[in-house]
C-alpha cells in the first residue's frame, strides 16, 4: 500500500523516457533511410494519475483517464496502443485520442493496481513518435467489506472489587477495505451491552472497568457485547459484534461465620484418647484458598480437648485429648475460634477475619474398670530372702459410685508365678522362693484388678521388682591362667599378672586384695605383689629351677573383696617349669609340657609319627588298588542267565516254534513258573502239514486245530503278558506242487524227481536243472 501511495506523485511527474536500445537502434536505421539528417526534439507524455473505482457495474465502458502525447495535434495522425495487465480485456484505449476505459467490475481486495504500457505511433509511417511508457491504474476502494472479530468470542477474568478504570481485556476487529483511502477501514467501537459496569475505548477496543463495587458473591459473571462499525460510524457503515464473557475472580473479602452460636455434644468417660466428639462448621462466601480456615480452642479446655481442620470440607473436628472422668467432672464448656488461613490486608479495616462459638460437652457415665493408684509400681527385695517375704502392695479401686470390690491376680508366665504370689483381696505381693540377683536382678510382672460383679471390667498395672544384692559370692580368677617359668629365671622376675571378678554388685565399686595363702607363705618360691588396682603380679622368690626335680608348682592365692561382710576365696595358680633361658616362649613351653607329661622324648615322638605316616600311605595304596579293579559287567548270578539263554540243535519250526525258550524269565524275577518240557515241534509241524493237504479253511479239522491252539495260548502260563499274533502254516488243498519243505519229506533227495519243474516255466526249469545236476554229482 505504501508503494501504491508513492506511485501517484511519481506518475504525476513522470516524463517520456528514451526507448530501449533495440528501439533506438531500429528508429535510427529507419531515420537514416528516410532522412538524411534529423534534429532530435525533446518530447513527452502528458496524463493525470489514473484511478478506477472497484465494484462498478455498467453496460458501457467506464472512463478512467486519458493518455496524450505533446506531439498530438488532434489531426488523427497519431495512434495510441495499450499493452500490459488487463489490456484489451479489462482496459481498452481509444486509439485516436488516448482515452482509457474499464470494461469489467474490479475488486481492490483481489488486485489493488494494474501496470500497463502505452505507445503512440505515426499512422502514416507506423513508426513510434513516443517511446513505450509504463503507467499504473490504481483501483480505488469502496466500502464493501464488513468488520470482523477474528478471535471472538472472548473470555476475560478480573478480580472482584477492583478499582475503577481497571483494564480488563482488548478486542480487535479487522476490515478488508483500504485503510489508506477514505474511511472504509476506519473502525469505531461501542458497547451495546454491559453498562454501567463496563465501557470500551472507541478507537482501541480496550474494555475498561467502570464500577468499583463489583462483588463476586453477588454476581460472578457478566456478558458484554461490543460493536465495531467502519466509516467511523457514519450512515451506511457496516458493523460487527463480539461477545466478551467477563468472570470475576475471588479475593478474600469475607470472614468466616459459624452456623451456630452454641453447639451441644457428649462423650463417654470410657472413650479413649483421640475419639471424635463432634464437628463444627463455619461458612465463608469466598472460594478456594480464600475460604481456607483454621480452628482453635481457647482457654484451659485445650488440655482436655483438641480441634483439627478437615481441609476438604473445612470442618472443625473436636477430638478427645485427655481421658475424662464422670465422677470428677461431668460438663465442659469450650470456646472454639475459626480464622481465615490467608488474609488480604486491604480488607482488614472492615473487621477481623475470624469468628467464635461455644461448645458444651457433657460427660456420660459408664461402668469403668478398676483404676490402680499407680500405672507402674517399683518394688525392692533383698536376694536370698525367705519364701513368703513381703515384696510390696498394689492398690486398685472401682471409680464408679457403687465402688465395687476388686480381685487381684498375676498374669504372666509360670516361672513368675513360681517366684511371686499375690493376695487376691488386698494386693499384697510375696515371694514363693528365695531370689538370686546373679540369675536375674529385675523381675517384671503384670497385675490385674477385676471387678467381682463384672468380670469383663479388668485393668492392668506393671510391677517392676528389683532384687537387691547381698555379698554372697567370693571373688575368683576370671579365667584359667597358663603360667610358665624358665629354668634360668632369676629372683624377682615377673612371670604372671592376675586379676579377679565378683558376681556380686558393689555400690562403691569392687576392690580386691591379693596375697599368698598362709600355708604357702614360708616355703614358697614365688611371691604375690598386690598392685592396688584389682590386679596383682606373681614374682619369683628364688633363682634357678630344675624341671627334673619339680615339673610344676601349685601356688594358692588368697583374694579378698570389699563387700559387707567381706568374702575371701583361695584360687590355685599352676606354674609349669619350662626348658628356656629367661624369656618364656609359650608355644615351645606348651610343647615341652605335653611331651613331659607323655613321658616321651622328641626322638620317640618323631618315630611314632613316622610309623603313623607309613601306615597311612599303605592304607591309601590298598584302597587305590581295589578301586582300579574292574567290576564285573554282570551283577547277577550265572544261574539267572541260564534261564534266559536256551541252546538246542533243532532247526526249529520258524514262527510256529513259540516255546523254544522260557519267556517267564523276561518277567519279574519274583514270579517263578514251573518248567514245561519242550514239545517236539518238528513232528507236530509235519503232522499238521500233512493234514493241511486234505483240509481247507472251512474244514472241521481246521477249525478244531485253531480252537485247540487258541485254548492252549489262553491257558499257557508262560505266554507273554500282552496280545500276540501267532501264525500257522496252511498251504491249502489241491496244490500240484505240494510242499517243498524238508520237514515233510520221508525220503532223501535221491528219491525225488524234479522233472515236473520244467513244466512250470523258465524260472523253475533252471531250478530243476540245479537239483538234477546235484543228484548226478551225488551218485
Amino acid at each position: 500500500m505504501n508503494c501504491s501511495a508513492l506511485l501517484s506523485p511519481i506518475l504525476m511527474l513522470v516524463h517520456l523516457w528514451p526507448c530501449s536500445p533495440s528501439t533506438q537502434t531500429h528508429s535510427a536505421q529507419n531515420t537514416d533511410q528516410s532522412f538524411t539528417a534529423v534534429r532530435r526534439v525533446k518530447r513527452g507524455w502528458v496524463w493525470e494519475p489514473l484511478f478506477a473505482t472497484e465494484e462498478q457495474t455498467s453496460m458501457v465502458p467506464v472512463y478512467v483517464g486519458q493518455l496524450k502525447s505533446d506531439l498530438d495535434k488532434q489531426d488523427g495522425n497519431l495512434k495510441y496502443i495499450l499493452t500490459g495487465e488487463g489490456a484489451g480485456s479489462i482496459f481498452i484505449i481509444d486509439e485516436n485520442n488516448g482515452k482509457i476505459y474499464v470494461t469489467q467490475k474490479l475488486d481492490r481486495e483481489k488486485k489493488a493496481f494494474y501496470t500497463l504500457r502505452a505507445q503512440a505511433i505515426n499512422r502514416s509511417t507506423q513508426l513510434p513518435v513516443e517511446p513505450e511508457s509504463e503507467f499504473i491504474i490504481k483501483v480505488r476502494d469502496v466500502n464493501d467489506h464488513e468488520p470482523q472479530f477474528l478471535d471472538g468470542p472472548y473470555v476475560a477474568t478480573v478480580p472482584e472489587m477492583s478499582p475503577e478504570g481497571t483494564s480488563v481485556t482488548q478486542v480487535t476487529a479487522t476490515d478488508g477495505d483500504d485503510p489508506s483511502y477514505g474511511n472504509s477501514a476506519r473502525l469505531l467501537y461501542s458497547l451495546i451491552q454491559g453498562q454501567p459496569y463496563f465501557s470500551v475505548e472507541p478507537k482501541t477496543g480496550r474494555v475498561i472497568r467502570m464500577a468499583s463495587q463489583m462483588d463476586r458473591e453477588t454476581k460472578d459473571q457478566y456478558l458484554v457485547i461490543i460493536q465495531a462499525k467502519d466509516m467511523v460510524g457514519q450512515t451506511g457503515a457496516f458493523s460487527a459484534t463480539a461477545t466478551v464473557t467477563i468472570n470475576l475472580s475471588d479475593i478474600n473479602d469475607n470472614p468466616p461465620k459459624f452456623q451456630q452460636r452454641l453447639y451441644y455434644m457428649s462423650v463417654s468417660e470410657e472413650a479413649p484418647v483421640g475419639t471424635t466428639i463432634g464437628k463444627v462448621f463455619a461458612e465463608d462466601s469466598d472460594i478456594g484458598e480464600n475460604a481456607a480456615m483454621n480452628y482453635f480452642i481457647e482457654g484451659d479446655s485445650s488440655d482436655v480437648f483438641d480441634i483439627i481442620t478437615n481441609n476438604e470440607t473445612q470442618e472443625g473436628i473436636i477430638l478427645l485429648k485427655k481421658r475424662v472422668d464422670y465422677e470428677s467432672k461431668r460438663r465442659y464448656s469450650i470456646r472454639a475460634k475459626v480464622v481465615n488461613r490467608y488474609i488480604d490486608d486491604r480488607f482488614l479495616k472492615e473487621g477481623p477475619f475470624e469468628d467464635k462459638t461455644i461448645v458444651k460437652i457433657n460427660v456420660e457415665d459408664a461402668d469403668e474398670p478398676p483404676v490402680f493408684t499407680l500405672e507402674n509400681y517399683v518394688m525392692e527385695i533383698a536376694e536370698g530372702a525367705m519364701s513368703g517375704s513381703l515384696v510390696g502392695i498394689v492398690t486398685a479401686r472401682d471409680p464408679d459410685d457403687d465402688d465395687c470390690p476388686v480381685r487381684y491376680s498375676i498374669v504372666h508366665g509360670m516361672h513368675l508365678k513360681r517366684l511371686f504370689s499375690i493376695n487376691e483381696h488386698n494386693g499384697t505381693i510375696i515371694t514363693t522362693k528365695p531370689l538370686d540377683r546373679e540369675i536375674a536382678s529385675w523381675h517384671n510382672i503384670t497385675v490385674t484388678a477385676t471387678e467381682t460383679r463384672n468380670a469383663e471390667k479388668i485393668s492392668e498395672a506393671n510391677v517392676y521388682i528389683q532384687v537387691l544384692d547381698v555379698n554372697d559370692h567370693a571373688p575368683e580368677f576370671p579365667k584359667y591362667y597358663e603360667t610358665f617359668v624358665c629354668e634360668n629365671a632369676v629372683s624377682g622376675q615377673l612371670i604372671q599378672s592376675i586379676s579377679a571378678v565378683d558376681q556380686d554388685d558393689s555400690a562403691e565399686g569392687h576392690h580386691f586384695y591379693f596375697s599368698l595363702a598362709q600355708e604357702a607363705t614360708n616355703n614358697s618360691r614365688f611371691t604375690v605383689q598386690d598392685n592396688q588396682d584389682n590386679t596383682a603380679g606373681i614374682f619369683t622368690a628364688k633363682s634357678g629351677f630344675r624341671r627334673q626335680e619339680q615339673f610344676s608348682f601349685y601356688l594358692p592365692i588368697l583374694i579378698l573383696d570389699n563387700g559387707t561382710p567381706p568374702l575371701t576365696s583361695t584360687n590355685t595358680l599352676t606354674i609349669t617349669v619350662c626348658d628356656c633361658d629367661t624369656e618364656v616362649n609359650t608355644f615351645y613351653c606348651r610343647y615341652g609340657a605335653f611331651m613331659y607329661a607323655m613321658g616321651l622324648s622328641t626322638e620317640a615322638l618323631v618315630a611314632v609319627l613316622a610309623c603313623i605316616l607309613i601306615l597311612l600311605v599303605f592304607f591309601l595304596a590298598i584302597v587305590a588298588i581295589r578301586q582300579q579293579r574292574k567290576k564285573s559287567p554282570f551283577s547277577e548270578k550265572m544261574e539267572e542267565f541260564r534261564e534266559n539263554i536256551v541252546r538246542y540243535d533243532d532247526e526249529g519250526g520258524g514262527e510256529e516254534d513259540t516255546e523254544a525258550f522260557d519267556i517267564s524269565a523276561l518277567r519279574t524275577r519274583t514270579v517263578m513258573r514251573t518248567h514245561k518240557p519242550r514239545k517236539n515241534v518238528t513232528a507236530e509241524i509235519h503232522s499238521l502239514y500233512r493234514q493241511s493237504l486234505q483240509v481247507g479253511p472251512d474244514s472241521t479239522i481246521f477249525r478244531q486245530f485253531i480252537s485247540e491252539k487258541l485254548e492252549e495260548a489262553n491257558t499257557d502260563p508262560s505266554a507273554p503278558p500282552y496280545d500276540s499274533l501267532q501264525t500257522y502254516a496252511f498251504e491249502g488243498t489241491g496244490s500240484s506242487a505240494g510242499s517243498l519243505s524238508s520237514l515233510g519229506s520221508h525220503s532223501s533227495d535221491a528219491d525225488q524227481s524234479y522233472d515236473y519243474l520244467t513244466d512250470w516255466g523258465p524260472p523253475f526249469k533252471q531250478l530243476a536243472g540245479m537239483y538234477t545236476s546235484h543228484r548226478s554229482g551225488g551218485d
